[in-house]
């Protein structure tokens, strides 16, 4: 007689296999984001930056690079039909807009 493949699932080996979440564990566990500190907090309630701990990151060398953006350079500036002083932002432009293309007057 053999057990079942859901029974051999559920063993020992395949429950570790499993993603580590908080109710698989008692109390004083968290998981946390993976972030990491970059300082620590203060006994008035503040926050010690150690700029030991602070990522920095190096920007590559960009002469020379091969790669093009996605937008072609052949392209023409396009403008938009806004009265001066307008911004296309403004809700007054958004609502004149919507109502072009809606039909309404």
């Amino acid at each position: 007689m053999q057990p079942t493949t859901s029974f051999l699932a559920r063993s020992t080996t395949g429950i570790r296999r499993l993603r580590l979440t908080t109710k698989m564990v008692n109390g004083g566990y968290y998981k946390g984001t993976g972030s990491g500190s970059m300082g620590r907090h203060t006994k008035h309630g503040g926050y010690k930056i150690d700029w030991h701990k602070v990522r920095t990151y190096v920007m590559p060398i960009m002469a020379g690079f091969d790669l093009t953006p996605y937008v072609t350079n052949k392209m023409k500036p396009t403008r938009g039909r806004y009265a001066e002083g307008e911004h296309p932002m403004h809700g007054s432009v958004y609502l004149r807009k919507w109502k072009e293309l809606n039909g309404e007057s």
